[in-house]
Formats: structure tokens, C-alpha cells, sequence
């Protein structure tokens, strides 16, 4: 017994033939691509829609009471990522801690600041009121930075900004010291008969 529907082969319902008494040709990579598109812009004519002209994306909708887009689009938004040196500044900004982070810049990154050359030769000692205290390696190179103030407060603006650093107290080498123990006694010492 077989079901009429079936063929006796068992392979399923057969396609349908064309009504008509022409074969069709069977259609093959541009000719179908080119038939599908009439066919759908036939559709879209139908249902009052205009195909492959005048396209425009529709603009996403805003959710209600946040400002922001219901998706995200091409573009950067406020919930990308953001670089951590932007987010600890921002910080910074808003608690008021932008002149001490400033201050930590010149003395954490001194050699980035002013450059290899001073800094190979030079270090700084203290940050106050805007006053910074550098210690020279010699006193030649004391007088060297004397000479180059105004170009390295220049360097340390550009760096942090204007008004963090306002002078420069430049010091060469201490000399070293004759004290010798807790008890000392007043005047020249032992440095009198060097002769």
C-alpha cells in the first residue's frame, strides 16, 4: 500500500511543473541575483515601499530619562572604555587634587619633563609654594642651570601647566661636614694646621 501524495520512490513530493507549455530556463549567478531584485522591488512597490533609493538608516531612539541611544552606533559614546590617565584626571578635576598631582609630576617623571641631559645631572629635592629646589651634581652644572632657569620653568609649564612651578633654587654639592661625634667645639679645628 502507498501513499498517493508520494511517489513510489519514496523521495518526497515532486516540484511543481510550470503551467505553461515553454520550459523555463534555470537561472544561474547574475541572471538569478538580477530576478531576485525585480522581485523584491515588486514587493516593496506592492506594499508601498521604495527599494535601493532615497535609503537612509532610521535613528535609534533614545531610552527614556537617560540621554543616551538605545544601541550603540559607529561613533564613540559615553559607555566606551576610556583611557585611565583621562579617568584619574578627570578624578583629580573634580576633587580638587589637580595641583598636587601636578607637583608629583615634576618630581615623579623629572627626566621625561626637562629631558636626559639635566636630569643625567640634576635632580629635584622639594616642591614648595611653587618654589622647586634642585640639587646639581657639580657646581659647574649649578651654574649651567643658573644660566638655563627660564628655559627649564618653560620645559615644566609645558609639562604641568602654568603656575605649579614659579622659581628655581638651584644648589650644587654639599661640602662635607668636619663634625665629627656630638661634641664639637666652636671655630676652625683641625683645619687650621693643614698646611
Amino acid at each position: 500500500m502507498t501513499d498517493e501524495s508520494t511517489p513510489a520512490g519514496g523521495a518526497g513530493p515532486e516540484p511543481a511543473q510550470p503551467t505553461s507549455a515553454e520550459p523555463v530556463p534555470e537561472l544561474r549567478g547574475i541572471d538569478l541575483a538580477r530576478r531576485a531584485l525585480e522581485e523584491a522591488r515588486a514587493a516593496a512597490k506592492a506594499s508601498g515601499k521604495s527599494v535601493g533609493q532615497g535609503r537612509s538608516s532610521p535613528k535609534p531612539r533614545l531610552r527614556a530619562g537617560t540621554g543616551r541611544r538605545g544601541w550603540s552606533g559607529a561613533g564613540p559614546d559615553g559607555r566606551d572604555p576610556q583611557p585611565f590617565g583621562a579617568l584619574t584626571g578627570l578624578v583629580a578635576k573634580n576633587r580638587g587634587w589637580s595641583p598636587r598631582v601636578a607637583e608629583g609630576t615634576v618630581l615623579g617623571r623629572w627626566p621625561q619633563v626637562v629631558g636626559e641631559d639635566i636630569s643625567a645631572h640634576a635632580e629635584p629635592v622639594a616642591l614648595r609654594e611653587g618654589v622647586l629646589s634642585i640639587s646639581a651634581e657639580s657646581t659647574a652644572w649649578a651654574t649651567q642651570l643658573r644660566m638655563l632657569q627660564s628655559q627649564i620653568l618653560a620645559k615644566i609649564a609645558a609639562a604641568v601647566g602654568d603656575g605649579i612651578v614659579t622659581s628655581l633654587r638651584i644648589t650644587g654639592p654639599t661640602a662635607p661636614s668636619w663634625r665629627k661625634g656630638e661634641r664639637h667645639i666652636k671655630g676652625r679645628g683641625p683645619r687650621d694646621t693643614y698646611g
